[in-house]
């Protein structure tokens, strides 16, 4: 992923409502959301040039979410995928927290990125840049290529709008959560980070929705967790790049 807008346990009919943009190179293999064959309990979009994922659920309630860490001059020789971090947990059975304790340990083998982990009862989050295993209390928060809730301006924009969504205490709808992925918003130049890649390239990738000759936002993924532990994930994903046309897949589900 490389945007998410989250809350955690901040409205009434739901723990968990979670909304996020994966932006990729548009040319990268990658299977569409579905149950897995060879993990059946596992709901996930695959990356099918490294096997792993950038956002998933499991039967169990596991979920997990990752996002690169934008800082070219942290790049290692031979990293593991990133997409592993996020796989592992949904297939193997950790606790949010041991899992983040194992990953801390393991941390120089993956290039830098932000990892969302969680369940029903509990949600951490960790990056491998300031090498800090967070707690997430309940609240609202946002994450892209930065640390958490890092004050980058379309953060502050689609938080600001998903915040008056769920403090509105209404049924959620899901073509709101849609309109704030698919803003194509971007700020003055003065605003943006300073993230080494220069200024064009700050631009290309300063709106919450990215679009661009050769890499963009490729999908679209929202995922509920209601207080009766009902899960609805929905995805929108790029299907074909030359017409724009989008695929949407919905499943909902009880966690076991």
């Amino acid at each position: 992923m490389c945007i998410i807008f989250f809350a955690y346990k901040a409205h009434p009919q739901y723990k968990l409502v979670f909304a996020a943009n994966r932006d990729e190179i548009y040319e990268r293999p990658t299977k569409s959301a579905e149950f897995w064959k060879d993990y059946p309990n596992v709901l996930a979009g695959r990356d099918l040039e490294k096997n792993g994922t950038w956002m998933g659920i499991s039967k169990r309630g596991d979920f997990s979410a990752i996002t690169n860490y934008r800082d070219f001059s942290l790049l290692i020789d031979d990293p593991i995928s990133r997409g592993n971090l996020v796989k592992d947990y949904l297939i193997k059975g950790y606790s949010p927290k041991t899992y983040m304790e194992k990953i801390k340990d393991e941390r120089q083998k993956y290039n830098p990125f932000n990892l969302l982990v969680g369940n029903t009862s509990a949600l951490y989050y960790y990056s491998n840049v300031d090498n800090k295993i967070k707690e997430i209390r309940p609240g609202i928060y946002g994450l892209s290529n930065a640390l958490l809730d890092t004050p980058w301006p379309k953060i502050i924009r689609g938080k600001k709008r998903f915040k008056e969504m769920i403090n509105s205490n209404r049924e959620i709808d899901f073509s709101d959560l849609y309109r704030i992925l698919f803003d194509k918003w971007s700020p003055k130049d003065e605003e943006l980070p300073d993230t080494g890649i220069g200024i064009r390239r700050e631009r290309i990738l300063s709106s919450i929705f990215i679009e661009s000759p050769n890499y963009g936002t490729r999908a679209s993924t929202l995922l509920l967790i209601d207080v009766k532990n009902h899960v609805t994930f929905i995805e929108k994903s790029l299907k074909n790049i030359s017409t724009r046309e989008w695929n949407e897949v919905k499943y909902e589900f009880d966690i076991i």
